[in-house]
């Protein structure tokens, strides 16, 4: 089996978030035989009153999929990595409606957490993109 790094990883996450939902079990399927275990979830409201809704969306499809395992250390690696992507996102979205993907993917100790969101602002509509990685302990 390949080794990958965490750019490597990141690039899985990024994939996972920017996925339509056809696309999305190829994509868990084709990663899942590489060794990178993947997940993406739906996101959207008012970014500043779902960050912590983003967090547990994240934390709950990482323990579903056994992406993590369910204890402090890999819980705290997951709620970092999103935090560090919504930060990134934050400024261009504050008070704003957002929809879009999170997108997870790990391999060994490589964790990423990438976040894709369409920002409505009345017919006008921008496009962000966060990212987030930690190093948690292989399961």
């Amino acid at each position: 089996m390949k080794e990958y790094n965490s750019v490597d990883v990141a690039k899985a996450s990024v994939e996972m978030a920017i996925s339509s939902r056809s696309e999305e079990e190829k994509l868990i399927e084709s990663f899942k035989e590489n060794g990178i275990l993947t997940v993406a979830v739906d996101i959207g409201g008012n970014i500043t009153s779902s960050i912590p809704k983003i967090i547990e969306r994240a934390l709950v499809a990482s323990k579903r999929t056994g992406i993590i395992k369910d204890c402090h250390v890999h819980d705290g690696a997951v709620a970092g990595a999103t935090r560090e992507a919504i930060i990134q996102i934050l400024s261009k979205a504050n008070g704003l409606n957002v929809g879009g993907k999170i997108g997870i993917a790990r391999f060994d100790e490589h964790l990423s957490v990438c976040i894709f969101l369409s920002i409505g602002l009345l017919h006008l509509n921008e496009v962000v993109i966060g990212l987030g990685h930690r190093s948690i302990p292989k399961l």
